[in-house]
């Protein structure tokens, strides 16, 4: 059994290794792991991870000043959101009565959309185009979800497709 200052010194030395890796290396070791997944819920359960690490590297690529770039990584965050969506819908589950995958999707996308509003928040308006695409479509994707696990709520409109003329 280890005593309390060793597992201490362990939790700090596995703290630091951690830390001392590239944000972009921490990420594409995520996406990696994301890409091969097979099983959905477990594919979307490794989103919330790539997604902090994708932020770290976004708000590192900000601090550069590669606005290009971190865009790009905000692109690539919003896309695989809609893949583990896509990936979860297509093996026909009813996300109200099997929301496992589903809700750790909804959480990631919703925490997303609020730190691409901080980062908005920060830049210059000419500054911001980039990053609107990927919120855009973030933003989307939550209405889809909020739909998809509560479709009977009593305050919400029907679905675009489901309006009656």
């Amino acid at each position: 059994m280890l005593c309390g200052s060793r597992l201490t010194q362990i939790a700090l030395v596995v703290a630091l290794a951690s830390a001392s890796i590239p944000p972009q290396d921490r990420t594409a070791e995520l996406r990696s792991r994301f890409s091969r997944e097979t099983d959905p819920v477990h594919k979307a359960k490794l989103l919330p991870r790539l997604a902090d690490s994708e932020f770290r590297e976004i708000h590192s690529l900000l601090a550069a000043e590669n606005l290009t770039e971190a865009a790009r990584v905000a692109g690539q965050l919003a896309d695989e959101a809609q893949t583990a969506v896509d990936v979860l819908d297509s093996k026909g589950r009813d996300p109200e009565r099997h929301p496992e995958g589903y809700k750790q999707v909804e959480f990631s996308v919703r925490g997303s959309l609020r730190r691409i509003d901080e980062i908005l928040v920060g830049l210059s308006a000419d500054d911001q185009p980039p990053f609107l695409p990927a919120r855009d479509k973030l933003k989307g994707l939550e209405q889809q979800l909020i739909r998809d696990l509560f479709p009977r709520r009593p305050d919400s409109p029907p679905a675009p497709a489901e309006r009656k003329s």
